[in-house]
């Protein structure tokens, strides 16, 4: 886990410390074990409506963000500076659906009081849309460079960056597959991807300096696809993050997916 990405999470465990010490280990939502009576709240079926809407919600913001990871790519390769534009306008439609989970997360603590599974899952899902609006902010600011860059030729095809930003969506798409079926076996195996991700973003630095180095007129586009990859590497670093909420969900067990 990056050092940006731990002070939600810690707030989280700290806040919630004492109910989740309650929690057995290794009991996930898919385990068919019933929770005890006392701790089943007496509006399940209200608790499972607004349950379902927060799910919905935070996977429509996956969606979000994966199609404006594509986007910001595509107005690049492009040369469509509208296009970069409509990815950083669309950015304000991700927060306000994270401003929605949020809301909804919070009333829903507060009027059905869950425990056990029950809060684990909605404190999770708080956590994994917070993840996804910073995403959607990173998106956003490749599609600013992208904007940036589209008077002017492409330096070398853009380097890696467009099979980096394939790559990232692809993280994106798999974590959430890994949330919607609790399965916390793949989202240690999608955590791993993120390897690859980092790999291009080391070769896409390196092939960039070396251009830099050979004329300065590549200078400019150059920073600004260093810019553009570190966003994107940093979309997979919180992938990673997300699969680790995922690992919690799932086992009650807090791991570093990203050592």
């Amino acid at each position: 886990m990056t050092d940006d990405q731990t002070t939600p999470k810690t707030r989280v465990a700290d806040a919630f410390a004492g109910v989740l010490d309650d929690i057995e280990p290794g009991l996930g939502l898919s385990d068919p074990r019933p929770i005890a009576v006392g701790a089943r709240h007496p509006h399940r079926e209200t608790f499972d409506r607004e349950l379902q809407e927060v799910k919905d919600s935070v996977l429509r913001m996956g969606s979000l963000v994966e199609e404006a990871i594509r986007a910001a790519i595509d107005s690049l390769v492009r040369h469509d500076a509208d296009a970069a534009t409509a990815v950083i306008v669309a950015d304000a439609g991700i927060n306000e659906v994270q401003r929605k989970v949020a809301a909804m997360i919070t009333a829903t603590i507060a009027t059905q009081a869950p425990v056990a599974r029950d809060l684990r899952f909605l404190l999770t899902l708080d956590h994994v849309a917070y993840e996804l609006e910073r995403m959607g902010d990173h998106a956003a600011s490749v599609a600013k460079q992208a904007r940036k860059m589209a008077p002017y030729p492409p330096l070398k095809g853009y380097v890696d960056l467009p099979r980096m930003s394939e790559a990232v969506a692809q993280l994106v798409h798999g974590v959430l597959r890994a949330l919607v079926d609790i399965d916390h076996v793949r989202a240690r195996e999608v955590a791993a991807m993120d390897d690859e991700v980092d790999a291009l973003y080391h070769r896409i630095f390196d092939d960039v300096l070396e251009l830099m180095r050979q004329d300065p007129a590549n200078v400019d586009r150059g920073a600004r696809i260093l810019f553009a990859a570190y966003y994107l590497e940093r979309i997979g670093d919180r992938s990673t993050n997300i699969a680790e909420d995922v690992v919690f969900l799932a086992t009650g067990d807090i791991e570093d997916l990203n050592p």
